[in-house]
């Protein structure tokens, strides 16, 4: 039986993930700045609230989660924040409060998990990040620029953390119906010489199952052959492709 720590758990993928790895008959720490919103019961389950800005409160809640269930084997970081509107538009507080949940919030709580890890010489590290975390674009420059260094924090910890069997995953989910939008991104106030961006996903297909993206996590979590980078859904990849390709050909005419 594994045991996972996630946070961001009380809707959309945070729920999806705790509630697939309960089936599989894993032990879940579901964390939450409200608890009572996760929606999920079961004797392996511990239901914590947290607020990842907190660093005291993520050290407590892990201390709890090892108490209980006695180690920690994979930690997914879900809890984040969108925001929508062009770089311009976005000011200085918003941009500071964004990072203070996407990257420091998560770097308090990766922080707190990894010596127990450590000390247990193994686990998973899992980040949600995003198709944006790969490839910026309009209308999301400054999300995208949180999710951007969700990446290379984890670039890093995939190599810092090899020696004591750690293994570390970036997840990059494109357009799924979790709420993402409506219940967590906040929108710049407008400048009305930029258009509104099209928030939908390239090809025009709906966005895609939260449990079909849960599934692909809890199957690749804790595998020998774990990827660094976990894109899903086709949205996703065709954007990550694109980048490369225009990276290649940059490089061509370098």
């Amino acid at each position: 039986m594994r045991t996972w720590f996630i946070t961001g758990a009380s809707g959309g993928l945070g729920t999806a993930i705790a509630r697939q790895a309960l089936a599989a008959g894993d032990a879940v720490v579901a964390t939450a700045r409200r608890p009572e919103r996760i929606g999920l019961t079961g004797d392996r389950l511990l239901a914590l609230p947290l607020d990842v800005t907190d660093e005291n409160a993520a050290r407590s809640a892990v201390a709890r989660a090892v108490d209980r269930f006695g180690r920690i084997d994979v930690l997914v970081s879900n809890a984040g924040r969108g925001l929508f509107g062009a770089v311009e538009e976005t000011s200085p507080a918003e941009a500071r409060e964004l990072f203070d949940i996407n990257v420091f919030g998560l770097l308090g709580v990766t922080r707190a998990v990894l010596p127990v890890m450590r000390a247990q010489r193994g686990g998973h590290v899992l980040a949600i990040s995003s198709m944006g975390g790969f490839s910026a674009g309009a209308g999301f420059g400054v999300y995208a620029a949180s999710k951007f260094a969700v990446e290379a924090l984890h670039e890093a910890l995939a190599e810092e953390l090899a020696p004591f069997g750690v293994s570390v995953t970036i997840v990059e989910p494109g357009v799924f119906g979790t709420g993402f939008g409506a219940a967590s991104a906040q929108v710049a106030q407008t400048i009305d010489a930029y258009a509104a961006p099209d928030y939908a996903d390239d090809d025009g297909d709906p966005p895609g199952d939260p449990a079909d993206a849960a599934a692909a996590i809890v199957a690749v979590a804790g595998t020998a052959d774990a990827p660094l980078r976990l894109p899903l859904g086709r949205d996703a990849v065709a954007r990550i492709r694109a980048k490369l390709d225009q990276v290649a050909g940059d490089l061509g005419a370098a």
